[in-house]
């Protein structure tokens, strides 16, 4: 294994120290924008064989219905790789200030649609994107557990749900799962110039998910329900 360290956007610079490595394949992982993936596609233009770049499923239209960044109603489930996608930003300013103290990589230019349509566009240079779930598992920087372990932690006998929550629908996925999908990418010729969901193949609502964190520590209290005006102000 080599290292060569440095920052994200004087990637260009080390191309010298690319050619010299003479990699077959490039993942990127943290591709925040189409400005980042078209400095990646030039970089390694000529170098190796094909790139892939792990997107979101922020990019459909579907989310930007539920951020309210896109009008009209929800496209019809379940989502495909050739669902509509985004025409406007995934997340208001005030979102991405968020987001980016949350994740390093994420730039003020942060937008997937623009990522995968350098990356795929480049017929020269074929290029494969996952588009990843929400991952839950060791090692989650967001903690998606935490909301529920705290209420059963503090011996509460009841978790309360928003309505709305409670029915809402997001993929997600086992963090070794999504990992083994980018290596089945990695491995297989089939992948160039695709476009790939990763998700697992039951999408529960955030009560059903709720329930089975319940069931695995065995705890036997109540999940209700309420309409949003009825929810108490500090959860």
């Amino acid at each position: 294994m080599r290292e060569i360290i440095a920052e994200r956007d004087r990637l260009a610079d080390y191309r010298t120290e690319f050619r010299n490595f003479k990699p077959d394949t490039v993942l990127d992982t943290i591709l925040s924008s189409a400005r980042q993936a078209d400095t990646l596609m030039r970089t390694f233009r000529g170098i190796a064989e094909r790139v892939i770049a792990l997107s979101s499923m922020d990019v459909y239209r579907a989310c930007g219905v539920i951020h309210r960044t896109e009008p009209g109603p929800p496209d019809p489930i379940p989502l495909t790789e050739n669902s509509p996608l985004r025409t406007k930003p995934a997340y208001p300013p005030e979102r991405i200030r968020t987001l980016k103290n949350l994740f390093s990589w994420v730039d003020d230019e942060y937008d997937k649609v623009g990522v995968e349509q350098v990356v795929i566009s480049d017929s020269g240079f074929p290029g494969t994107v996952l588009r990843l779930p929400m991952v839950y598992g060791p090692h989650d920087p967001l903690h998606r557990f935490f909301p529920i372990l705290k209420r059963i932690s503090d011996g509460r006998s009841a978790i309360i749900l928003d309505e709305r929550v409670a029915r809402w629908r997001g993929s997600r996925g086992y963090v070794e799962n999504v990992a083994a999908a980018i290596v089945a990418a990695i491995e297989s010729n089939k992948a160039k110039g695709r476009i790939y969901n990763v998700a697992e193949p039951v999408t529960f609502s955030e009560e059903e998910w709720t329930k089975k964190i319940c069931e695995a520590v065995h705890w036997s209290g109540r999940i209700v329900k309420l309409p949003s005006n009825r929810m108490p102000p500090h959860l």
